[in-house]
């Protein structure tokens, strides 16, 4: 590689650096968008009915009401439009995040958790990683390329092993929560249908089916068909047997025995990318050691 691509790799390590003090600097300093919002929660008061063959694209149409928190005033809205979050399940009463600059209410977004990201530190982070991934190509470069084998296993193989008890914690909870659940009729009210063609000029169609059911509580729910279950064979009109955690209607599933192979699986999945960065940095140490 010659000199003028090490210059570029020094000079995009050295931007992104700089971009993510300023950003760490802003935040340490309370200064980020994100932490000058205002974040309050707000009450769905009506849901409306979807229509069959309607776009995804917004989520299911409610009617919204907070306050705001400096004026006291309260304001009623929908989700018409590009309102942040898609509001996926939706029931009368229950409460949904709303942000928004300060004195500018009317410029909400729907957020489906009012704590994430409240520090900014997103695109820090952001910076951060290319900083770590420039390092890691310089190496490779000035040295020799093994060195992006232990740059990318290690780091990744800490990840791993450091979020790997937890994914398997909230895998042993999900199926204790699966095991838990309720059961109560749901129908299919409506199948959802977006039409995209991307630049070569394919069309795709992706679809979601619309459930509706009553919790035992009395609760009437109406929620996309959720995205992890395969749903081609669900059709408008069709009745179903919804399971739900009473806690939280919007935790639910059609089919429990998908949704304890899919608990399963996604462990898999959480120690397969720890063998798979091990190993990685395993061989890059190898070559190493015998190269030197």
């Amino acid at each position: 590689m010659s000199w003028s691509w090490h210059g570029v790799l020094v000079l995009c390590c050295g931007v992104s650096g700089a971009l993510a003090v300023l950003g760490y600097g802003l935040s340490l300093a309370g200064l980020t968008k994100a932490q000058r919002a205002v974040r309050v929660p707000g009450r769905i008061e009506r849901v409306g009915e979807p229509r069959n063959g309607g776009s995804q694209k917004d989520g299911i149409a409610v009617v919204v009401r907070f306050r705001d928190p400096s004026s006291g005033e309260e304001h009623v809205v929908t989700n018409d439009g590009q309102c942040g979050d898609r509001i996926t399940a939706a029931w009368v009463g229950r409460e949904v995040g709303v942000r928004y600059p300060r004195r500018r209410p009317h410029a909400f977004r729907f957020v489906d958790d009012l704590q994430a990201g409240r520090r900014g530190l997103g695109w820090p982070a952001f910076w951060t990683v290319l900083v770590y991934c420039g390092l890691v190509a310089l190496a490779a470069v000035d040295w020799s390329w093994p060195w992006a084998l232990v740059g990318g296993g290690a780091p990744g193989t800490f990840l791993a092993a450091f979020y790997l008890p937890g994914d398997r914690q909230q895998a042993q909870a999900r199926l204790d929560r699966l095991t838990a659940m309720a059961a109560v009729p749901g129908r299919v009210v409506a199948v959802l249908r977006t039409v995209e063609t991307d630049a070569d000029g394919d069309v795709t169609t992706s679809r979601t089916p619309v459930v509706t059911f009553t919790t035992h509580e009395g609760v009437a729910v109406t929620a996309h068909y959720p995205a992890r279950l395969p749903d081609e064979a669900v059709t408008y009109g069709q009745d179903l047997v919804i399971h739900y955690t009473p806690e939280d209607p919007s935790d639910f599933t059609p089919d429990l025995a998908a949704e304890h192979r899919g608990g399963k699986s996604d462990l898999g999945c959480a120690i397969g990318a720890l063998v798979v960065m091990a190993g990685t940095a395993i061989a890059g140490g190898v070559l190493l050691w015998l190269w030197r």
